[in-house]
C-alpha cells in the first residue's frame, strides 16, 4: 500500500509542471482567464494566485479578479471594458483655431468662459497657442 502511495505521489508531481511566465498579459487575456476559471467554481483569491505566477507585476488586482469573477457569475460575457457616455472626445480643428484667435483679436481680455459659451464647447483642457497665445486644445 505504501509503494502505491509513493506512485501516486511520483505521477502528479511529474505531471504537473510549472510553465514558464508569459512575455505579455493584456487585461483581455487575464480577464478570459478569471472567466473561465471561475466558471470552473475556482474562488478568486487561488485565481489571482495562479495569475500572479504567471503575469508578474501586470496581473489585475485582487480586488479586480473578485469584481470581474463577480460579473461573469451575474451573465456579463464580455472581456472587454465598456464605453463610458459623457466621456470628452478631444477635437482640434482648424476651424476652431481660427474661430479662437478671431474672438482673442477683437478683445485681448476675453475671458474661457466667454469663448467657451460663445462657441458652444467646453474648457476642460486648453493650451496656449503660436505667438498670439491664443486658445487652442478644446474638447467638444
Amino acid at each position: 500500500m505504501a509503494v502505491r502511495c509513493r506512485n501516486a505521489t511520483r505521477r502528479r508531481s511529474s505531471s504537473v509542471k510549472m510553465a514558464t511566465p508569459l512575455a505579455t498579459c493584456t487585461k483581455e487575456e487575464q480577464r478570459s482567464v478569471i472567466c473561465f476559471l471561475s466558471s470552473e467554481g475556482v474562488k478568486p483569491i487561488e485565481i489571482h494566485r495562479r495569475m500572479k505566477v504567471q503575469c508578474g507585476d501586470v496581473c489585475l488586482s485582487l480586488q479586480q479578479v473578485y469584481e470581474w469573477t463577480r460579473k461573469f457569475m451575474n451573465g456579463i460575457s464580455s472581456v472587454t471594458d465598456s464605453s463610458r457616455p459623457g466621456q470628452a472626445h478631444r477635437v482640434l480643428t482648424p476651424e476652431a483655431i481660427v474661430a479662437v484667435e478671431a474672438i482673442v483679436k477683437e478683445n485681448r481680455r476675453v475671458t474661457v468662459n466667454e469663448i467657451t459659451s460663445h462657441l458652444v464647447m467646453s474648457h476642460a483642457s486648453w493650451r496656449l497657442h503660436g505667438r498670439m497665445k491664443s486658445l487652442c486644445n478644446f474638447c467638444v
